[in-house]
């Protein structure tokens, strides 16, 4: 089986984000908010060092690509990199909270729902089309969060919250092409900042001083924040909406058997029968590429 660069970004990126509760959980004392503050706000200067000092040439000839637009496409440009960093800012606050002050299922759930949504927007909003084996696989996938959501009815609305804004941002960044990922998401990331920056000394607690905290909030930035998203940009050059969507179950699959095995949450029969339904989707979906069959696109 041959492995595409950008299949393989994404899939890098997913499993990386799988490993995220191990990163989040030692700071389930700290309030939410103070977590997103500092992730941004870090994540914002280490990117925008880079592309300032690292990354001059590629920022220049970026700056003159857009300047050499159409009015109307460098609006289009403009709408979907800052409509993207609203939808990141939503879906990292909503996560942060499901997952520290409701449980790590939850947070996992969120991200069962977030393929079909995205896999179901794409279908209209892009018009990527999917074989009999996709929509048997999205089936499946409908069927294993039916399944779940029994007896969890309280987690259900913030879990369709936090997979709505990111089924949103996957659909909208597959539309957002022609300029550096990097660059985009480093923009995306500074809005991010912006908007929460107003918001930081109303609504933050007391400056943390535990060396601790730092040290997890650069590692959230660094590898939960700024590799996988670059992965997931670079992906969806090549990969569509849809593949990215069910390669998604990768992160709830690893979260699941995370909160299985290290914070020993409980399980129930049910729950072994959807995650093992999850699996199934993710090979049914991508048979054709796991099993060599001839294809003309990725996914």
């Amino acid at each position: 089986m041959k492995f595409s660069k950008y299949y393989l970004a994404a899939f890098v990126s997913f499993v990386i984000w799988g490993f995220f509760s191990l990163a989040l959980k030692p700071l389930k004392a700290y309030p939410s908010l103070d977590i997103l503050f500092y992730r941004v706000f870090l994540c914002a200067v280490i990117m925008l060092v880079i592309s300032l000092f690292a990354r001059t040439k590629v920022l220049k000839e970026n700056i003159r690509t857009f300047r050499a637009m159409p009015a109307s496409q460098r609006t289009r440009v403009a709408l979907l990199t800052l409509s993207g960093g609203i939808l990141l800012t939503a879906n990292w606050f909503f996560f942060i909270y499901v997952m520290n002050h409701i449980s790590v299922k939850a947070a996992s759930f969120a991200y069962l729902v977030c393929p079909i949504m995205t896999t179901v927007i794409a279908y209209f909003v892009l018009s990527e089309k999917l074989s009999k084996w996709q929509w048997t696989a999205v089936l499946m996938s409908v069927l294993s969060c039916l399944l779940l959501s029994f007896n969890n009815l309280a987690d259900i609305a913030y879990s369709l919250i936090v997979a709505a804004s990111y089924a949103l941002y996957l659909v909208s960044q597959r539309k957002n092409f022609g300029f550096d990922k990097f660059l985009i998401l480093t923009v995306q990331i500074l809005f991010s900042a912006l908007i929460l920056l107003p918001f930081y000394p109303k609504y933050s607690a007391a400056i943390p001083v535990e060396f601790s905290f730092y040290a997890m909030i650069f590692l959230i930035a660094v590898l939960f924040t700024i590799i996988p998203l670059f992965m997931n940009l670079y992906a969806l050059q090549r990969v569509t909406s849809s593949t990215m969507g069910i390669l998604l179950y990768i992160n709830p699959l690893m979260n699941f058997i995370i909160a299985l095995t290290y914070f020993h949450e409980p399980i129930n029969a049910i729950q072994i029968t959807a995650y093992s339904l999850i699996l199934l989707s993710i090979v049914v979906f991508n048979e054709r590429f796991i099993f060599g069959r001839s294809r003309t696109a990725i996914g």
